[in-house]
């Protein structure tokens, strides 16, 4: 009969760090989580939709202005099992309103909340997208999180609901040019974002 496995130790910041370059590390209530960098079509999402994005509402060409938008930042959150340490996650898009953060910080990393996330999901990647990162990032105050997923071709769109989490709006499929909040200034082309 097997020995009961002991308890495993908790992942810091520390072990984050010493992770090769050539892979995504993301620290979760103490797990380490490794990921393969993005595959071809999962980095075309995520590039087409923040170039889009970037241009109207960062530059201000033929959008708005007013946002930072930013591809892989690492955002830091409090650890909410143990006080004193944190969290780390990297979404494969974020924008902050340029009101909530007229600068960006110094560090490498950003510990203000920001106000979109953009998850790109794929096969290896959904569940923990869809199980960890979504939770933790309504229990920080992300009032709008988008999924993308380039295999299904679809953008599900989702909206905090203060003491509820999220609420699940439409979802965009194909070829569809859809205005979605909080961008919906624009009309994005998904179109632009599946590799052809």
């Amino acid at each position: 009969m097997g020995q009961p496995a002991g308890k495993q130790r908790r992942a810091t910041y520390a072990d984050l760090k010493a992770v090769p370059p050539h892979r995504v590390a993301e620290l979760v209530r103490g797990t380490l989580h490794v990921l393969p960098r993005p595959a071809p079509r999962h980095a075309n999402a995520a590039s087409a939709l923040g170039a889009d994005l970037h241009g109207a509402f960062q530059r201000g060409r033929g959008g708005p202005g007013g946002w930072w938008i930013l591809d892989e930042p690492e955002l830091h959150f409090p650890d909410p099992e143990v006080p004193g340490e944190e969290e780390a996650l990297v979404p494969d898009l974020a924008g902050w309103r340029r009101e909530r953060m007229p600068e960006l910080p110094e560090t490498a990393y950003f510990l203000l909340t920001p106000d979109w996330i953009c998850e790109v999901v794929s096969p290896s990647t959904a569940a923990f997208d869809r199980n960890e990162k979504m939770p933790a990032y309504a229990r920080e105050g992300v009032r709008h999180a988008w999924l993308v997923d380039p295999l299904q071709r679809t953008l599900e769109v989702f909206s905090l609901v203060p003491g509820r989490g999220w609420e699940r709006g439409a979802v965009h499929r194909g070829a569809a040019r859809v205005r979605v909040e909080p961008f919906d200034a624009i009309e994005l082309d998904l179109s632009a974002l599946w590799a052809k």
